[in-house]
């Protein structure tokens, strides 16, 4: 097949950390060698965010990144692009007239309103993955979402007109149908991680745990830094466990942590709460070099306002740690509660740390955890179980049928 993937703000390029890089560029650089690994032909179409970029990249073998003009060459917010989607849109086209895809396949809202021109004109069967709802963000943001206004009527068109809808979790298919998705029409795929990269520390490594080796017990937070992600929450629980140190992972490179605004409120809400002495700010951190840092600490903490899937949940988990989560969004399915990790409420830092201090008490526990999650991850998460699952979607659209429906990943 050739498959045109569009993905207008999260380039698999993109060096990770920053408020718009995050799982969405993890998930389509996965996705695009997966399927290319599989003997497809993969395009990924991402707007030119720098003017030394040339047009096209070889990401691997059978992966090219096209680098669409739309809009200045420079870093833009992903919530300003408005102005630039109907160039973006009619660039898609010249290319796809040149070369018609099998699939197209759109990752975010704005992906599939510039995709639907092209798709629609020379009649490729098109799927969208969002990533995040309006709505969601809406509900859980209020004044604070800088979305556009056009956002939510545009996701309502893309449900009506878009040949599939790829959800990542069952917590979105219940939203998607609340808007007026075709359930006939969604598939439940979720998002992956790399097994091979992200695993338990060997035997030797870590047959002294973390909080043998010293004072206090170790955990660890790691996301992107934006209020949503709850790092604050994590901080403030913190006043709950006074035997705990945090580390925070994420944002930007160490030596512009200072400068960041983010992690300034956070430092500041650190000292409200008299826990600054045991938060450390470590920056932005390559992903190869996680594994190692899950094996120095006894646990990681990730407590989201909400969350379309959580790619972050499934790293830990591979890496054999048990984690305790927000139930909300894709951790109601990756992480089951009281067997791989514990969910608690969100925004509810005096749960948090009761369900930590339940796992730091108790190493038995917390290994016996870790076993399951890494079990889990190999069963259901995997990016090759993903790619396969992706696969299957876009072979059943070519068929079009809307009724061998696709569903991996939503076990508890």
């Amino acid at each position: 097949m050739r498959i045109a993937l569009v993905s207008e703000h999260a380039s698999p390029l993109a060096v990770l950390g920053g408020e718009d890089a995050g799982g969405q560029n993890v998930h389509v650089d996965a996705l695009a060698r997966g399927l290319a690994a599989r003997g497809h032909d993969v395009v990924v179409h991402t707007r030119r965010d720098n003017p030394d970029l040339p047009e096209f990249v070889e990401l691997t073998k059978g992966v090219t990144v096209h680098h669409v003009d739309a809009g200045p060459a420079k870093p833009v917010p992903k919530d300003e692009f408005g102005p630039f989607l109907p160039q973006f849109a009619a660039e898609l086209t010249k290319q796809w007239e040149k070369q018609r895809p099998d699939i197209v396949h759109a990752h975010f809202w704005m992906s599939g309103v510039v995709s639907l021109q092209g798709a629609e004109q020379f009649e490729i069967p098109s799927a969208i993955t969002f990533h995040a709802l309006g709505v969601v963000k809406k509900r859980h943001q209020a004044e604070a979402d800088t979305s556009p206004d056009t956002r939510i009527p545009a996701e309502r068109q893309l449900l009506r007109r878009m040949t599939r809808v790829i959800a990542t979790c069952s917590d979105e298919v219940r939203e998607l149908l609340e808007l007026g998705g075709d359930e006939s029409r969604i598939d439940v795929v979720p998002c992956g991680v790399d097994s091979t990269a992200f695993q338990p520390a060997k035997k030797g490594e870590s047959d002294v745990l973390p909080s043998e080796r010293q004072e206090r017990h170790r955990i660890i937070s790691l996301s992107r830094l934006v209020p949503r992600k709850g790092v604050g929450e994590v901080i403030e629980m913190l006043k709950y466990l006074d035997d705990v140190e945090l580390t925070v992972a994420g944002g930007p490179s160490a030596d512009q942590l200072d400068d960041d605004k983010e992690v300034r409120r956070l430092r500041e809400l650190a000292d409200k709460h008299g826990v600054a002495d045991r938060v450390t700010f470590v920056g932005a951190v390559d992903r190869e070099h996680i594994p190692e840092l899950l094996a120095e600490t006894d646990l990681a903490v990730v407590l989201p306002w909400y969350e379309p899937f959580g790619i972050v949940p499934l790293e830990v988990m591979a890496c054999g740690k048990p984690l305790v989560g927000s139930a909300v969004g894709g951790l109601l399915d990756s992480v089951t509660d009281g067997e791989t990790g514990l969910l608690v409420p969100p925004r509810k830092p005096q749960k948090a740390a009761a369900a930590v201090r339940m796992l730091l008490d108790d190493p038995e526990l917390r290994a016996k955890m870790g076993r399951a999650a890494r079990r889990k991850v190999e069963e259901l998460y995997d990016w090759k179980r993903v790619c396969e699952a992706t696969e299957a979607v876009y072979e059943d659209m070519l068929a079009g049928s809307s009724q061998q429906k696709v569903s991996v990943g939503t076990a508890g």
